[in-house]
Order: C-alpha cells, then structure tokens, then sequence
C-alpha cells in the first residue's frame, strides 16, 4: 500500500478515533486490493473495533534509529565514617562504619566492606557496618558496591584509620 495513501486514510481517521464510541468504522478490499474505509456498512464489510486493539505497529524500516538504551547509572560509593586519617579510641575494638551511595541506594545492589584488603563479611544491603575485636593500629578500608549478578560497579577510595586500645601487656 502507498504510504502516502495510507496517511491520507489515517488523517481522514483521526476523527474517527476521537469519537471512536460514538461511530462505527467498516473497512472491505476493492478489487484492486486496496482497504476501503467507510462508516456505512458494505456488502462484505467487517466492523473496526478500535478499542479492542492496541495501535501498534513495528517499525519495518531499517534506516529508522533503533530505540535508545537506557544509560546504566554511575554510581559512586565513598566511606564517610570513620574519616580518612582518624583516630578511633575504643578499648573493645569497635568501629563504627558507614558510608554513602549517589545515586541513591536501589533495590538489588549490595555493599561489600574490605579491611586491609580482606572481606570483612558477607555482602549486605547496607552501607552501615560494625566492626568487632578490631586489633590496635593502622587500618585500611574499602567498600565496594556490587549489583544484582555480584559485579563490582563501585569502588571507594581507601580510608586510612588509626585504632587506639589499651595495652594488653601495659594496660597503664
């Protein structure tokens, strides 16, 4: 069908389906094959129901721009607590570990937390960590953001903190 006969007929239409509840729309074929829109009824003519069918049509034309991609965020993942260079002052060894996610956090990714290069549990949904029995000295963190399949697409910088307990073999 010509394409510029097939607009004309759409144009006459477009009345047609803003009223669409109210008008009956029949179409047949003509001799020469060609649809024949009408809104008397015809010998051999079927009625249009166009609420029952959605208007959609693929694109068929190869020179048209395939539909875009939806751009995968970036996302960036950093320690805010403790500070980088800190000193943390407890004798039971706990740490108190958190950080921030921009863009905000989404339902599927997981933050895993390294300390000197190790993992310090399981992967969590959760920013917020509580470290446990942590020996005195210098410490490096790292937290990593992963996605649904387990792939790293964050990495913070290294934080560097300092741990300060008291002696066990001078506790003065």
């Amino acid at each position: 069908m010509n394409k510029s006969l097939l607009l004309l007929v759409l144009c006459m239409l477009l009345p047609t389906f803003a009223d669409a509840q109210a008008k009956k729309v029949f179409v047949t074929t003509d001799e020469n094959g060609v649809l024949v829109f009408s809104d008397s009824p015809q010998m051999g003519a079927e009625e249009v129901n166009f609420l029952a069918r959605p208007n959609v049509m693929p694109a068929t034309d190869p020179t048209l721009p395939k539909a875009r991609q939806p751009a995968s965020e970036q996302y960036e993942i950093s320690i805010m607590q403790p500070e980088d260079q800190a000193t943390v002052r407890d004798n039971t060894g706990s740490v108190h570990v958190s950080g921030r996610i921009t863009p905000s956090f989404k339902r599927g990714l997981r933050v895993k937390l390294l300390i000197d290069g190790q993992a310090q549990a399981e992967p969590q949904n959760s920013t917020i960590f509580v470290l446990r029995d942590i020996e005195r000295g210098e410490h490096k963190l790292e937290m990593q953001l992963l996605d649904a399949t387990g792939k790293v697409i964050a990495t913070s910088p290294v934080s560097t903190f300092y741990l300060h307990r008291a002696s066990r073999i001078n506790p003065n």
